[in-house]
């Protein structure tokens, strides 16, 4: 094997490690703690209350194409959970919220406790396991 063609395969094979490594980062969520913060007001996203159990927040974008699918796990995680709300807003003429957020990306999911806190934020593609697992983490098993 020349030098040559020895460089070119490991520039392949470095090329094809951070395009599979890219894809795979763009196919999970993050999901993120929350440190102790400000009680949101539930007036900035809907006129309604939050749920006495607990909040899950979504913010997409008109074009978002993962979004629907992601409304979709959560109102099917939420189902039969009584005391916990779904709010979904759509940032896209709503830059304000983007901002004041930090949005980066959407979908972005914000899960408060029964105080309206934040405590949990998820970006990007959700799977029904990490959804799941985020809320019974943040806010307990169903009762």
């Amino acid at each position: 094997m020349t030098p040559t063609l020895a460089l070119a395969l490991i520039g392949a094979l470095v090329a094809f490690a951070a395009l599979a490594g890219t894809i795979l980062a763009n196919r999970t969520a993050s999901v993120r703690v929350e440190a102790a913060g400000e009680r949101l007001d539930p007036e900035v996203f809907a006129p309604r209350d939050f749920g006495s159990k607990g909040t899950v927040i979504q913010f997409s974008t008109a074009y978002c194409t993962r979004c629907p699918g992601t409304e979709r796990i959560i109102t099917e995680s939420l189902d039969g959970r009584r005391g916990v709300e779904f709010i979904h807003i759509d940032v896209t003429a709503r830059p304000e919220l983007a901002s004041r957020f930090r949005l980066n990306q959407t979908p972005t999911v914000l899960i408060l406790d029964p105080s309206g806190t934040p405590r949990t934020r998820l970006a990007g593609p959700l799977s029904r396991e990490t959804l799941a697992s985020s809320i019974e983490t943040t806010l307990g098993a169903p009762r």
